[in-house]
């Protein structure tokens, strides 16, 4: 990912900033060809400055412990 607004060698300083920072621009304002780290994504969730929209989305994800959001195979 590059920010062209932001100097990122102070931020890399501190690794917990740095995650949760990069994770914030990666969801707001896209992530390219790069994929988000569901691990990550959990342990800074509740402290994350994303647009509500794409929270609400990205919910649904991060608390389906069962994949409940797939379509049921239909029995016959």
């Amino acid at each position: 990912m590059y920010n062209w607004s932001t100097d990122t060698t102070a931020l890399k300083k501190g690794k917990k900033q740095y995650a949760k920072w990069r994770l914030e621009q990666l969801i707001n304002f896209g992530i390219g060809k790069e994929k988000l780290s569901m691990q990550e994504l959990r342990k800074y969730w509740d402290t994350l400055n994303i647009d509500p929209h794409r929270r609400e989305f990205l919910n649904l994800f991060i608390h389906d412990k069962e994949n409940s959001y797939r379509i049921p195979k239909k029995s016959h």
